[in-house]
């Protein structure tokens, strides 16, 4: 199960991924709010956009840009008709992705500008059918891809509050970020759809769901109604695969604070990739039905409901903070529910994961060098090591500190974006401990300790000899954790070699490196 999951989630979030461009921040702004009304249609994959952006003004400017994608050779991207400040046109251009508009602005100025556009999404928003031939729209924006179909800052770092208003044909059902706060019959067949969410949220999990669903309330976990939206044809099975989400939800609020959101909706959808944490409305890829990991796969999804949305990475270096918190917090739910030894094999099956990426990509988990096509980031750095780097801070500090951080972490930075030195200090202000060295060699230094050790019997000193050689150029410090007959024994490695000696009268039967799983190091054991 450990495999099959380990590989959907390396087919769907690496291989998958589509080519994006470069982050680029706007300093002089800082999005408030955002009004989308879209109308789709069952003719054509045109939509219809008015967008209400409401901005707060960092600096004096005389224009500021937002990110949509120009109608382009192909016939696809968005084409901007007119732009408005309480019903004065504004003079604007259209780059490739890029609006840039033209108005004067004080610092800490707020003002609401109306965006009207239309086009056929070029990414972003997925028109397209369901394995079972029905129409379906599905918001698909991760890392910034939102700006293929929404006006937007269309990078981690501004979160704002939105209102989707979706008119549709009214077979449909429409799933979205927030609570839903009217349904209304139109004429012609069509209906409203308005959702608001009054949590800030980044754009990568900002999102609608559109299609033929049928929907179940799986269950309410301190008054937080959880949903399942399936398509028709999987129903039973639908219903089944999503049941786990209340279990799971509650198990996370009771262990690191409450949840940021007023609903859980977990959707099968066509997202490309195995699960897209969409906050409050998780999409899942449709052919998650019925599968064997069903449980962890949603147990990762609800977990980048705290880590990921409600704290945001403030960049994309930072991605670690987001998924390799999901992949660790998946691992702790299912220890709780099935026991340590889970843990330890799941820990096992990570590690050999993230020694294997060191052999032909080496670079730490925290990589500045990546600037663009962002899916370069998907990779068992930020998933497996940035897992194991909380592993092994958790073996550190002991579980009572390490949650207690983890909780003052949460009450910190909800709602807000961080970085891996605001999680320094945190877990550093908790435990009283100085994690320098800790963060640096495990997050900012690429590679992983290689040991060699070899171990021998001296019948005549009547003792265990054991040589501990650091392969690897950059020395590492570590505690490591050997069994001599099951006897426990630990031993601080910072030199390039240790020796240890452990009194024994006869020759040991077995003797065991890191034999509780808690150090991520490659090992080479022989006896001389």
């Amino acid at each position: 199960m450990r495999k099959s999951l380990i590989c959907f989630l390396s087919v769907f979030f690496v291989l998958y991924y589509l080519p994006v461009n470069a982050q680029v921040i706007f300093p002089d702004i800082n999005v408030q709010h955002y009004t989308f009304a879209l109308r789709l249609n069952d003719q054509n994959d045109t939509i219809q956009g008015k967008a209400a952006v409401t901005i707060k003004f960092l600096n004096d400017v005389v224009k500021f840009p937002l990110n949509l994608v120009k109608k382009n050779s192909d016939g696809t991207g968005m084409l901007v008709s007119a732009i408005s400040e309480n019903g004065k046109n504004l003079r604007f251009e259209q780059d490739d992705d890029v609006i840039n508009i033209y108005t004067e602005a004080k610092n800490n100025s707020v003002h609401t500008f109306t965006i009207n556009y239309s086009g056929v999404p070029a990414d972003g928003l997925i028109i397209s059918t369901s394995k079972f031939g029905h129409r379906t729209f599905f918001g698909d924006n991760w890392p910034n891809r939102a700006h293929n179909w929404l006006p937007c800052a269309d990078y981690p770092s501004d979160k704002a509050t939105v209102d989707f208003f979706v008119t549709a044909p009214d077979h449909y059902q429409v799933v979205a970020n927030g609570l839903k706060i009217e349904e209304t019959e139109l004429p012609d067949h069509q209906k409203l759809t308005h959702y608001r969410e009054k949590v800030p949220i980044p754009t990568k999990v900002m999102v609608i769901g559109v299609a033929d669903f049928a929907i179940q309330q799986s269950g309410t976990v301190y008054g937080i109604p959880v949903y399942s939206y399936v398509f028709p044809e999987n129903k039973e099975a639908g219903f089944k695969s999503y049941s786990y989400a209340p279990e799971i939800l509650k198990y996370y609020i009771d262990k690191f604070g409450p949840y940021a959101y007023e609903k859980l909706a977990n959707v099968q959808s066509k997202t490309i990739y195995g699960g897209m944490e969409n906050a409050g409305a998780i999409f899942y890829t449709q052919d998650s039905i019925g599968v064997k990991w069903d449980e962890e796969l949603l147990a990762h999804e609800i977990a980048h409901q705290w880590f990921g949305d409600a704290i945001t990475e403030k960049s994309w270096k930072n991605l670690w903070l987001s998924e390799g918190f999901a992949t660790y917090i998946t691992n702790c739910y299912l220890e709780h529910k099935y026991g340590p030894d889970t843990l330890k094999k799941r820990m096992v099956a990570e590690r050999k994961l993230v020694l294997n990426l060191e052999r032909h990509r080496f670079t730490p988990v925290v990589d500045s060098a990546v600037t663009n096509n962002f899916k370069q980031l998907l990779n068992h750095n930020s998933y497996e090591k940035g897992a194991w780097a909380l592993h092994m801070l958790r073996r550190k500090l002991g579980d009572s500190v390490f949650w207690r951080g983890i909780r003052a972490y949460y009450a910190k930075y909800e709602d807000k974006n961080d970085n891996t030195a605001d999680f320094e200090h945190v877990m550093e202000k908790t435990s009283g401990q100085d994690l320098s060295q800790f963060f640096k060699q495990w997050l900012y230094t690429a590679g992983n300790p290689h040991l060699s050790i070899v171990w021998k019997y001296d019948a005549d000193k009547k003792s265990v000899d054991i040589n501990i050689t650091q392969k690897q150029n950059t020395l590492f410090v570590f505690p490591l954790q050997y069994a001599v007959d099951g006897k426990l024994y630990s031993v601080d490695i910072k030199d390039r070699e240790t020796n240890v000696s452990i009194p024994a009268t006869a020759k040991p039967a077995t003797v065991k490196i890191d034999p509780d799983v808690n150090l991520l190091a490659g090992f080479d054991v022989k006896e001389e």
